[in-house]
Parts: C-alpha cells; structure tokens; sequence
C-alpha cells in the first residue's frame, strides 16, 4: 500500500477491520507533502486468525511520497517492490536499492510479488497534494500497469470532507460532493471510479466501533482481496 500523506485512522470491531484500522493509522497519517515520514521502513503485516495461524494474505507497506529533494519513497524503490525484489525491513534512502545489497530479492517468488496496488488519498485535502508527490504516484501505478497488477485507491476522511456523510457515515456512497471526489481521484491517479473506495476515520475522540463505519472499511478490504484473487488467478 502507497499513500501520499495525512489521510488518518480507520477501524474495526473484529480482528480483519482491527488489522486495517492500525494499518490504515500508519499506512495514511504521513505529511503531506513534506516534513518528516512517518515510516521508512518496508513492512509486511500478516493477520493472525488464531495461534500460530493467519490468514493467506498480508499488507506490504511503503514510505510515503513526500516532496522535496532527498524526501519521500523513491519510484524505483517502489516498481522493485511490485515485482517482489524489496525484502521486509528494508530501509528506504535517497539511494535505490540494488542488486547485491542487504535487503535486495534475487529471486523473488510468487508470493513475494505485489498482488493489488493500494493508494491512498485524504479526500478532505486532495487540493494540496503537490504535483511531485503526484508524478510519484502516476510513476507507480503505470509501473503496476504493465506487469498487469490491478489498482484501486481508498480515499479517507469522508466524513470530515463532507458535512452531510459526518451526519450519517450510511449517506457516503450517497454524496454528491464525495462523487465528485472519487471523480477527482480516479483523474489524478487515472484509476477507474468504481475501483475508489471511501473510509470513514476513527480518531482519538471518536474511537468506538460502529457497524456502519465498519461496512466501509470490510468493503475496501473485500475488495483488495477480490482484486489480488483476480490478478492470481489469471496468471
């Protein structure tokens, strides 16, 4: 998963949505377009089903994209990533990793490679992202393009982006104004609208679990199972 910065916490009630609530917390809240990241490691989160035992798919995190000389993951980082060449731990630097290095895969596997691309955007403040975190991300996603890994996108904040959504989160996929963000989205990234989904976030005053905030998250989450499924299964 790739994002570009400050998109913040999600939830859940069960340990899938659980999972996704810590990963959406370090994966989203990164700064935007700037000052220091809040990752620079390369992470690979298992979900544990029960001791000893967990389920047959894992996250894979990245830096983020942040602007400015010597900031952020670098693409080439990243495609090395997709392809399944970045071991777990690796530290990102302003210097790519290469053949030979520590943390460098030679012979990467099927299940070392990406499955699905996940980016995620703050729908609250998709104005500000900057056009050289943007060139990142397009670099990335035309990467996963070519070996044929599918995309999709997670906009977070909904309901700090929309008033009528923080009413009532069940009115999200209802909203104009959200529409017209995943629209947004879907030009910038050029990821079809119906491969964008959107995430209501917990945050530190408002960390209950609801059922509704929950359906949102276990959709997104679906979905990337879906997609990975797909890419599997037409090797």
């Amino acid at each position: 998963m790739s994002g570009s910065g400050s998109a913040g916490p999600g939830g859940g009630c069960d340990p899938l949505p659980i999972l996704l609530w810590h990963f959406l917390v370090w994966a989203t809240s990164r700064p935007m377009g700037g000052g220091l990241p809040a990752e620079e490691w390369y992470k690979t989160y298992k979900i544990r089903k029960g001791p000893g035992d967990f389920y047959s798919f894992v996250f894979n995190d990245t830096m983020g994209y942040e602007r400015g000389t010597n900031a952020g993951v670098l693409v080439e980082d990243v495609e090395l990533a997709l392809r399944g060449h970045v071991e777990d731990g690796y530290k990102f630097s302003p210097s790519q990793l290469m053949e030979g290095d520590r943390y460098y895969n030679s012979s990467p596997t099927l299940e070392d490679r990406v499955h699905v691309l996940v980016s995620v955007l703050p729908a609250d403040s998709l104005s500000v992202i900057s056009e050289e975190v943007l060139r990142k991300m397009r670099e990335v996603t035309l990467a996963a393009s070519y070996t044929g890994i599918p995309q999709l996108a997670i906009l977070t904040k909904v309901d700090e982006t929309c008033p009528k959504t923080k009413k009532n989160i069940k009115d999200a996929y209802k909203s104009k104004y959200l529409k017209e963000k995943v629209d947004e989205s879907s030009m910038m990234l050029s990821i079809p609208q119906d491969c964008i989904f959107l995430v209501k976030n917990y945050s530190s005053d408002d960390i209950d679990t609801t059922d509704d905030k929950d359906a949102l998250i276990l959709n997104a989450l679906r979905q990337m199972i879906t997609f990975g499924e797909g890419y599997l299964n037409n090797l």
